[in-house]
């Protein structure tokens, strides 16, 4: 007669007072009466205390397998072709590569910019190029800065250069002409006393 004996109302119950589901209550089958008297909380609780009524323990879902082979995995195993489903564009998109490539060029730029190595005109100028892909990589575009800088050095030593040659012909020229009126001047007072004789 114990099969015939609901205990719907205990394990409902036992589950709220245990704060669990109805699948995780163990009623005792040996208890079945004691249990079955049981119509409160409270009586519940005294039947959880005396162990007649128990919390069935979580059942164990190991991740050591999934672990393992994402370990593999990131070793590089298990990637072959014959283990690919999506395109190489699903599992990688080229626009993500290309976003990261960008953000790290960019980043590169605006260290170099607010640390004074290049001006806002140069920043200007290879950003756009950053955008127009002409780097493929920070090693390239660390090369481009460099090379750039100097040839500015360059141009600017030679304008220096060009500057100092224009203002030394200029005072040559100024003195010579200088000289030339001087001996003119004298010329025309050699001439103005033989003139009055």
């Amino acid at each position: 007669q114990h099969s015939m004996v609901s205990l719907k109302l205990q394990k409902r119950l036992a589950a709220s007072v245990l704060g669990c589901g109805l699948r995780k209550i163990w009623l005792d089958p040996n208890e079945v009466n004691e249990i079955s008297m049981a119509n409160s909380r409270q009586n519940v609780r005294k039947l959880v205390k005396d162990g007649f009524v128990i919390r069935k323990p979580t059942k164990i879902h190991s991740r050591a397998r999934a672990r393992l082979s994402a370990e593999a995995k990131a070793k590089g195993r298990h990637t072959g072709y014959g283990k690919r489903r999506g395109t190489r564009e699903a599992r990688l998109p080229t626009k993500v590569l290309w976003m990261r490539r960008l953000r790290v060029l960019r980043r590169l730029l605006k260290k170099y910019r607010d640390s004074k190595k290049i001006d806002k005109h140069l920043y200007h100028e290879l950003y756009m190029r950053v955008k127009g892909n002409v780097f493929k990589n920070k090693r390239v575009l660390m090369e481009a800065v460099h090379k750039q800088k100097a040839e500015k050095i360059r141009e600017k030593a030679i304008a220096d250069q060009l500057e100092a040659r224009r203002v030394k012909g200029k005072a040559a020229r100024e003195r010579k002409a200088a000289r030339r009126a001087e001996r003119f001047a004298a010329g025309v007072h050699m001439e103005a006393p033989a003139a009055k004789k």
